[in-house]
């Protein structure tokens, strides 16, 4: 099992002030990753809470963060629920908040749900949890153009999204869209006939050939826009920014890690509304990753950082 590399980490542990002795929520836990670098500046005398909405991250963090056992409380749940989370494990008076909207590397390549479009064989599942909500599967199949387009181009910000919800609608007419596979033919179909490519079964001498790809796969947008609407991450994400404020301690900090301009527009705008209100902007610009990150982990690229502290 490959362990995700964490993002921004040095300048998180500076930015969250951390020292011996106090008590941090990291509400998206993944393989532990943050959490091990902030239980080693808490010391034996600090506590950190860890919450993933993913069973099987919260099994991997536990094996991760063996040597801190009893200063881990584990919680299996959606951080949009934090108030009542703090609440129920009697974690009051919390110094330090951390929310890293990345997603898990192990979790989106080694898990079999279908967040990844280089899968082709596996099924569009894309839940993080198993809650009983709609699968991926489940939202191509039933929704309506109208919606799914919406979805595309909202989640997404994808520029075909009318012409790949068209596209989905009149496969799913023949046959239902089960695989990643099936999904990434559909949208790939979309972009080689706006570009007058030719069709063949080779899909990687296609991609190779053809000059607008510049990089970014043409099923990434659509990818992120069905895993966002599967797991409500942007009302998750709206929800839990006020309790967040709520449950720290007057001069705690909370640090927001996002990795794309839906997410960090919505963090932007909460910290601006609130501002001298009751917290206190610690950067106004999002702090990046530096070049020598960038080199040894090129999806830190993307990553912003910003930090706010209660007052």
């Amino acid at each position: 099992m490959t362990r995700h590399v964490p993002v921004l980490l040095t300048e998180l542990l500076t930015a969250l002030k951390l020292s011996p002795g106090m008590r941090v929520v990291d509400c998206t836990l993944g393989d532990g990753g943050h959490a091990e670098k902030i239980l080693e500046k808490v010391a034996t005398s600090g506590r950190l809470m860890g919450i993933d909405a993913d069973p099987e991250a919260v099994l991997q963090a536990k094996q991760y963060l063996y040597n801190f056992e009893g200063q881990v409380i584990f919680v299996r749940d959606n951080f949009r629920n934090l108030n009542k989370i703090v609440q129920e494990n009697n974690f009051a008076g919390v110094d330090a908040i951390l929310i890293d909207l990345g997603w898990s590397s192990p979790q989106f390549e080694e898990r079999g749900r279908g967040f990844s479009f280089q899968h082709p064989e596996e099924p569009l599942d894309m839940r993080y949890s198993g809650e009983n909500i709609g699968s991926a599967t489940d939202i191509l199949n039933t929704r309506t153009e109208k919606e799914l387009a919406t979805i595309f181009a909202d989640y997404g910000e994808e520029k075909l999204s009318k012409k790949i919800a068209e596209a989905v609608v009149n496969t799913r007419k023949i046959k239902q869209i089960k695989t990643v596979g099936d999904l990434v033919e559909i949208i790939l179909q979309v972009y080689r006939k706006k570009l007058g490519v030719v069709e063949t079964h080779n899909h990687a001498s296609v991609l190779e050939k053809v000059p607008w790809i510049g990089g970014l796969h043409p099923a990434t947008k659509i990818f992120q826009a069905l895993r966002i609407e599967v797991n409500n991450e942007l009302v998750a994400l709206q929800d839990v920014l006020p309790q967040a404020v709520k449950v720290l301690s007057p001069g705690g900090r909370l640090a927001v890690i996002s990795f794309h301009s839906l997410e960090d527009r919505i963090v932007k705008h909460f910290f601006k509304k609130n501002k001298e209100k009751n917290i206190l902007i610690i950067n106004k610009k999002p702090i990046e990753c530096a070049e020598e990150e960038y080199q040894s982990n090129p999806r830190a690229r993307s990553a912003k950082l910003r930090v706010i502290e209660k007052i």
